[in-house]
């Protein structure tokens, strides 16, 4: 499996836990705050991802990507919070404070790869373009 469906799949099934995490704190716990907040930044990271995979350039999936990885990042706080405020059980917490961090290992890798394939093409074009004009100059004064 591509490291883009790994990341899909995972960002998925993240949602999904986010979405029962919650409903749980929702009705068992009674926490409205914090529990929208975790709902908002857990959902939105596979949305920025899914968007990614439509993205209209390399410059608009890295975006996308890197807006993804801040909302995992924004998801990893609430979820420490909610943890450290003993508002949710600290072994729910750690498994997902865990599947976080492995989306945005897996985000991160992404984006370092995609940025260093954009440099070497624009790296590549540039030369090209140096190639070019240094032959064309070199037939003209010749």
């Amino acid at each position: 499996m591509k490291s883009e469906n790994i990341l899909r799949e995972k960002s998925y099934q993240f949602a999904l836990r986010i979405i029962k995490l919650y409903q749980y704190l929702s009705k068992k716990r009674q926490e409205y705050v914090l529990a929208k907040q975790v709902l908002r930044s857990g959902t939105s990271i596979g949305a920025n991802i899914e968007e990614a995979n439509q993205a209209e350039s390399t410059a608009d999936f890295i975006h996308k990507l890197a807006i993804a990885n801040k909302g995992a990042n924004e998801t990893q706080y609430w979820l420490r919070l909610l943890n450290d405020s003993n508002i949710l059980e600290e072994k729910l917490a750690i498994s997902l404070i865990e599947d976080c961090n492995e989306v945005i290992k897996i985000l991160t890798s992404s984006l370092k790869t995609v940025k260093k394939r954009r440099n070497l093409i624009t790296g590549f074009s540039l030369l090209m373009g140096i190639t070019s004009i240094t032959l064309i100059s070199f037939f003209l004064i010749n």
